[in-house]
């Protein structure tokens, strides 16, 4: 066979060091990168709105009081302006109320009504660096304002016990009469039913207290052993409720307990870092924004945030707790007044945004105690103050002569001027306690 002599173009051979793969490899580094930064950003995007709908839930859980704000606003020029020296500061009046309908009715008693079966002013210093919370007896003869009331009539002006202010006008009656005895404007306020508390106490985990002797209280719903134990919900309620079975079964006594219970749940908070942890702050705000009614300013989750970064950089040895100096009333045992001039000293103290000492509560006072004391409440010059009365701090009696306990008389007599004591501006130590005290520790 004739060889093919046809002419065949040269042919190269692949090159040996040639990896047709190569090229691939960006390819496929960019696609993953692009699926990765894909992915990124739609966790982004379900997390951002994840959030945003966890801010409007909690943010919505809150019921903001407005009728109460348009009522205060209106009778704005009655109320104390502040002080030059407490710019900065606020102060906050924390209403528990004993509101018996709805889900609070199974505690008894007349559905619709309440009062303010506690009532605490918490002062924050300007500075942030000190807290001072003061418990206002419920029992305490005070003189209430003209209110008005729900059914849009107005009450009377009168001397009647505290308590019955917030039955009457609700929280503004409430501010308007702490106001008027203490001269103390009044920032903020919120209100917590019974329900509200045992849910925020179950929020972080419960509250650790000491009982020095076993308590059974039916009507608190109250059955503890003696000892350190933490307490939930009905169990915490009972015991911030408890009077009759407990102790001399007095309100001041009472009110000890619930400031016993407030510095632990405070010491809780900040040593176990709840502010700090989301998965455990969320059930506490959560239960927080449920729970509460509050003014305008302070119904967001934006504003209660700030609130409890305010107090959790205040240290607990800085957050003081006392009861407004009492004793009973002259005139009904079962009632109390306010002690002079020890309770002007008090809100002179917090109205200028000074600090206040305590020392344990049943130890002797120091002598700057009952400094300008000797006051009394002459013959004939009652407590009673009648509608034109001044909206002065509470101040000394109106009367001559020597009071019989050697403390200054209570509130003047009705229609005068309430005079302040010449050692309104001192301050003297009050008896309470400071948050970071163990009442464990004592027993």
């Amino acid at each position: 066979m004739a060889e093919d002599d046809t002419a065949h173009l040269p042919t190269d051979p692949p090159p040996t060091d040639a990896h047709p793969s190569e090229p691939e490899r960006p390819r496929r580094r960019r696609r993953w990168l692009m699926i990765t930064a894909g992915v990124v950003a739609f966790l982004l995007v379900a997390t951002g709105a994840l959030l945003w709908i966890a801010y409007r839930k909690l943010d919505g859980n809150i019921r903001t009081d407005s009728a109460t704000d348009r009522l205060l606003a209106r009778l704005e020029a009655e109320r104390p302006s502040r002080t030059a020296g407490a710019k900065g500061s606020e102060n906050i009046l924390l209403i528990g109320s004993d509101d018996r309908s709805g889900t609070n009715s199974s505690y008894g008693g007349e559905p619709g009504t309440q009062r303010s079966d506690t009532t605490i002013l918490l002062h924050l210093a300007a500075d942030r660096k000190h807290a001072t919370a003061v418990s206002l007896p419920r029992d305490v003869m005070v003189t209430v304002p003209v209110c008005e009331k729900p059914d849009g009539t107005r009450s009377k002006a009168g001397l009647m016990q505290f308590n019955w202010a917030f039955e009457m006008g609700g929280a503004a009656c409430s501010i308007r009469t702490v106001e008027q005895l203490s001269g103390i404007r009044i920032d903020h306020y919120v209100i917590l039913d019974f329900n509200g508390f045992k849910t925020m106490v179950n929020a972080i985990g419960g509250v650790e207290v000491c009982v020095p002797q076993a308590i059974h209280d039916k009507d608190a719903r109250l059955d503890l052993p003696a000892g350190r134990q933490t307490l939930h919900g009905e169990q915490a309620l009972g015991y911030v409720r408890a009077r009759e079975s407990l102790g001399d079964g007095s309100d001041t006594q009472r009110m000890g307990r619930q400031q016993q219970f407030l510095a632990a749940l405070i010491r809780k908070v900040q040593s176990q870092g709840v502010l700090l942890n989301p998965a455990r702050l969320w059930p506490v705000l959560d239960a927080a924004t449920s729970s509460v009614k509050a003014d305008g300013g302070l119904s967001s989750l934006g504003a209660l945030y700030d609130l409890t970064q305010d107090l959790r950089d205040i240290p607990s040895a800085d957050v003081v707790l006392l009861t407004a100096p009492r004793r009973p009333y002259r005139y009904d045992s079962d009632r109390d007044e306010f002690v002079q001039p020890q309770t002007t000293q008090l809100f002179t103290a917090l109205r200028d945004d000074r600090s206040v000492d305590v020392r344990p509560p049943g130890s002797a006072p120091s002598p700057s105690a009952f400094a300008g004391a000797g006051v009394g409440v002459g013959a004939g010059a009652g407590v009673g103050v009648g509608a034109g009365a001044s909206p002065s701090p509470v101040a000394t009696g109106a009367g001559a002569g020597a009071g019989s306990d050697g403390a200054a008389g209570a509130v003047g007599a009705a229609g005068a001027p309430a005079k302040a004591s010449p050692s309104a501006d001192a301050s003297p130590t009050f008896e309470g306690r400071t948050a970071d005290v163990d009442a464990c520790a004592q027993h």
